[in-house]
């Protein structure tokens, strides 16, 4: 996993509220484990008609998208079941943060997991946000703040833990292999 410390990029505003993963990432798209790929999947019910081509009225669809990192959603995002293909979509499709109001625990811890920043910040803040798409801004995890397009700063929680690793690069296996040392010294010591 990629160190996170802060990402300054355009956003996509997706307005839509209570998203939900099989919105986020269709069922029939989840048989594989493969993480590559998953990215042109991605709201593939809302992106592309049924005969596979794109929708040009959708977000992701416009010019403006491309090599966005930033993705600003309605609240209650990534609810309904968990879906680990969810952020790893998202991280395909080259999103290193997701912002909203509320973002449901299930896909926040899975989107932690899998180096994708879930952010919630305040309803003043978003609205600021939903209201500047495409406009360039800062997700800075080490200072845990957003630095929103009018120059104000949005301050957001995460646990300390989630961003110790999404800081360091690591998951929860690497960080627990990482301390193999110590977990050895503890088990000869006892």
């Amino acid at each position: 996993m990629e160190p996170f410390r802060s990402v300054r990029s355009r956003t996509v505003v997706l307005t839509a509220s209570n998203v939900d993963t099989d919105q986020i990432i269709p069922a029939r798209f989840l048989k594989t484990i493969e993480k590559k790929g998953l990215g042109r999947s991605l709201f593939a019910d809302w992106r592309y008609r049924p005969d596979g081509t794109p929708r040009p009225d959708f977000v992701l669809n416009q010019p403006e998208a491309k090599g966005c990192a930033i993705l600003v959603a309605g609240d209650n995002f990534g609810c309904g079941s968990s879906r680990e293909h969810a952020p790893w979509a998202l991280c395909d499709a080259g999103f290193r943060a997701v912002i909203s109001t509320t973002i449901a625990d299930i896909f926040k811890n899975n989107a932690l997991k899998n180096g994708l920043l879930p952010v919630v910040i305040d309803k003043a803040s978003h609205a600021e946000l939903l209201a500047s798409p495409g406009a360039e801004i800062e997700v800075d995890l080490e200072a845990r703040v957003v630095v929103l397009p009018s120059g104000g700063k949005s301050s957001f929680p995460i646990e300390s833990f989630a961003r110790y690793c999404l800081m360091n690069g690591v998951d929860e296996l690497g960080y627990l292999l990482a301390q193999a040392e110590a977990i050895a010294a503890h088990e000869r010591a006892h």
